[in-house]
């Protein structure tokens, strides 16, 4: 019986997973910075938890589309990865929606 049980609870939990959808799935560009990035970067990239990544800071200035999209992907330091969560289309559009902002109005 303790067989069964566990079965149980095992079948419980793979369609209580399966059925959880990811906050962050089908979601492009602002949307899923607002969503997965604003928290710790700050609503308008300012910084906050996370560092300044707005117009005028490291990130525009130092670093390539490519590291940016590698730090999204891999996440230094305290930065959690997103490269198990997001595809590479939604990192794209992440990386050209900070680009977007940090040029400014015009």
């Amino acid at each position: 019986m303790r067989s069964a049980a566990r079965l149980s609870v095992i079948v419980l939990v793979v369609f209580l997973v399966a059925g959880c959808s990811d906050r962050l799935e089908g979601k492009f560009g602002e949307e899923l910075y607002q969503e997965g990035c604003a928290h710790c970067h700050g609503v308008e990239l300012t910084g906050g938890t996370g560092p300044n990544i707005g117009p005028g800071s490291n990130a525009e200035i130092e670093l390539s589309d490519q590291q940016i999209a590698d730090v999204i992907r891999v996440g230094p330091g305290s930065m959690p990865g997103f490269g198990r969560r997001l595809t590479d289309a939604q990192i794209d559009s992440v990386v050209e929606y900070l680009r977007l902002v940090q040029r400014g109005p015009g």
